[in-house]
């Protein structure tokens, strides 16, 4: 094969000024300030603003596989986004594609992911729909983040939303790399992004975010490989299993370095616009075999029923304590008459909910400076009934980290 096949074939696909959508792509969800002498183009200033939120801090304590709080080397969510992104840039910089686009969804296509990885995901999903009628799934979870909970400080030293650009908020939402797909084209319409109602319901509306979406399939599989070797996961005839996996498949080893070289490069020499974001024949196997192994040995091991349930109980009872304290636009005031049992949790809760309230609810003091600060969108209002407070229970927890949630959950149980 060619060695430049593919080479700058998507340059007139490409999300920029000369793309006939390039208005719609870069409208943004809210008024955001200008800047004098702004060298930065829309899509960077987009990255930059997620880089700046605490949403995207917070990724780094945030379980990606394998919880391992006290562990350096295990991979955590913030780890896979960098992988994420340099797969999606080495990728659209070799089709000529937008990377600037690619680098702002990769960053911010897990922003607000739950604690405690799928796990807490699968958990804060059984809530929601026990309680509020409705499905959690982080794809989504991520663009309400994005465009409804992450706060920035404006020029003005005022806190507002993020404002990101249709393009980024569409890669984000439509992200999903979990469904076995080859050949990805963005669909034709610009839609309302609140019409998604599944993980990967719609393509994305652009090329770079299907880039997005198979970087995040190349990025995870093979370091959850070497997180469950370095664990202990795996035991010899496993480790005999994947190089005779590896033999098969005509790759040197399965690890991260060899699988995200073979398949950016693979999806670099395959893709065309006739043809989609693809990967070849061979190498759609040897992801589908490494998937397998991973969900043979990794993901199903009965060594994880224990986190299983400690997190569902962490989570559990962090949401039934905290809904039990809804009294309408008396619930700042409820809270506050528990703060000498749990005072970490909370004095946290009660200043995160205060800055998307009506300021009219909430108590006089530091906390009303705090809201009237903050001139978003007052998502939960007044409070003014018990769905919308529990929506706001599931978000604040959706934000948490693994560290975090443990930490207010021994709040709990410590007299």
């Amino acid at each position: 094969m060619n060695s430049f096949q593919g080479k700058d074939s998507y340059r007139n696909k490409a999300a920029d000024e000369t793309n006939n959508r390039w208005e719609e792509l870069i409208t943004r969800n809210g008024d955001l300030h200008a800047r004098n002498g702004e060298i930065r183009t829309e899509f960077a200033r987009d990255y930059d603003r997620i880089l700046h939120s605490l949403a995207y801090r917070r990724l780094k304590h945030k379980t990606q596989v394998f919880f391992n709080i006290e562990n350096d080397h295990i991979c955590t969510r913030m780890e896979h986004v960098a992988h994420v992104e340099s797969a999606s840039h080495s990728i659209a910089s070799y089709l000529g594609l937008n990377t600037e686009l690619t680098s702002a969804i990769a960053i911010g296509h897990d922003l607000g992911h739950a604690p405690f990885g799928h796990q807490g995901e699968k958990i804060i999903d059984e809530i929601s729909r026990r309680h509020l009628n409705r499905p959690f799934w982080h794809e989504q979870n991520s663009l309400r983040f994005a465009d409804k909970i992450e706060l920035l400080r404006n020029t003005d030293d005022t806190s507002g939303n993020l404002c990101l650009t249709y393009a980024v908020r569409d890669g984000i939402i439509s992200h999903c790399g979990e469904v076995d797909e080859n050949g990805l084209r963005p669909r034709d319409e610009i839609i309302d992004l609140d019409t998604f109602t599944k993980p990967g319901e719609y393509a994305p509306a652009t090329w770079e975010g299907c880039v997005v979406k198979i970087s995040d399939k190349i990025a995870y599989v093979g370091r959850d490989i070497e997180d469950a070797a370095a664990l202990g996961f795996l035991n010899d005839r496993d480790k005999r299993e994947l190089e005779e996996l590896a033999q098969e498949c005509g790759v040197s080893a399965i690890n991260t370095t060899v699988l995200m070289h073979e398949l950016i490069t693979d999806a670099c020499m395959n893709s065309s616009p006739e043809n989609g974001i693809c990967l070849s024949p061979k190498y759609v196997r040897l992801l589908d075999e490494v998937k397998g192994y991973n969900y043979r040995h990794i993901y199903n091991n009965p060594r994880f029923t224990a986190f299983f349930r400690y997190s569902q109980l962490v989570l559990e009872q962090l949401f039934e304590t905290l809904a039990g304290y809804y009294d309408h636009e008396n619930t700042f005031y409820r809270l506050q008459g528990e703060m000498k049992h749990y005072p970490t949790l909370i004095a946290s809760f009660r200043e995160w909910l205060a800055q998307y309230c009506d300021t009219g609810i909430v108590p006089d003091g530091e906390l009303r400076k705090t809201a009237m600060n903050c001139r978003n969108a007052k998502i939960y209002g007044g409070l003014e009934n018990r769905q919308i407070y529990e929506q706001a229970v599931l978000d604040y927890m959706a934000g948490m980290t693994d560290r975090f949630a443990v930490k207010v959950f021994n709040e709990l149980i410590t007299y």
